[in-house]
């Protein structure tokens, strides 16, 4: 992705939150389109060059769980969800179908524009000539190479979202160090939890179902009750 490329795409059936996410962002200086519904949303997404999507979950059509199913199938953007929905359960559902955040309405429109600038920063770093520095790790049959962002296990590759990358290179390359969930957070997401602790226990889970044989009794990744994660040499 050009790391100057600033267009947004808004999928949300209510016009006037769509149209206040719209003027805030046009102001920040992004383009913007937006879908009404999550068919449209969907081929919208796959079809067009975005930096990053906006995404509600309640759609006319495909709802937004199955519209960010399918574009994490295909692509590899940061993907924000939007709901008026406060259980635990759809924050972890849709992190777990591979967003990268989520946001509880209402919310400021200022709010949303400082994330979607900080998802947007963390993956221009991580695209642009200047990558991680460091080598390939390899440890017990896990094989992680930062260059390419590809992730082996025992010769075969699992694929993972920009974000889990991010957090199982940051573990694997601080090996034996215990890091609470918080830290964790700011760390890969670059800003403060805020109550988002369950995003970094989804990504822990969803990268384990890819690198453990047994995630419930991991080899890589350590669970320190009370206190966080680390990852075991």
């Amino acid at each position: 992705m050009d790391e100057d490329k600033k267009n947004i795409l808004i999928i949300e059936d209510e016009q006037s939150i769509a149209e206040l996410e719209r003027d805030y962002l046009e102001i920040s200086g992004f383009s913007v389109d937006i879908a009404s519904d999550g068919d449209t949303g969907l081929q919208k997404a796959l079809e067009g060059d975005y930096a990053l999507i906006i995404l509600d979950l309640m759609l006319p059509g495909k709802d937004g769980f199955q519209v960010c199913k399918e574009v994490r199938e295909m692509k590899d953007i940061p993907i924000i969800i939007v709901s008026a929905r406060k259980d635990d359960i759809d924050k972890i559902r849709g992190l777990g179908l591979g967003a990268d955040d989520y946001v509880t309405k209402p919310f400021s429109a200022s709010e949303m524009v400082a994330r979607v600038k900080a998802h947007m920063a963390r993956y221009a770093r991580l695209v642009g000539s200047g990558r991680e520095e460091s080598g390939v790790i390899e440890i017990h049959g896990l094989k992680i190479d930062p260059s390419a962002r590809r992730v082996f296990v025992n010769g075969e590759e699992r694929t993972f979202t920009t974000k889990e990358f991010d957090l199982l290179y940051f573990l694997a390359s601080h090996p034996n160090h215990v890091y609470t969930k918080a830290e964790l957070f700011k760390e890969i997401w670059k800003m403060d939890s805020v109550g988002d602790i369950a995003t970094v226990t989804v990504h822990i889970k969803k990268i384990r179902e890819k690198i453990e044989m047994d995630s419930a009794k991991p080899q890589y990744i350590e669970t320190i009750w009370g206190v966080g994660y680390r990852f075991k040499v």
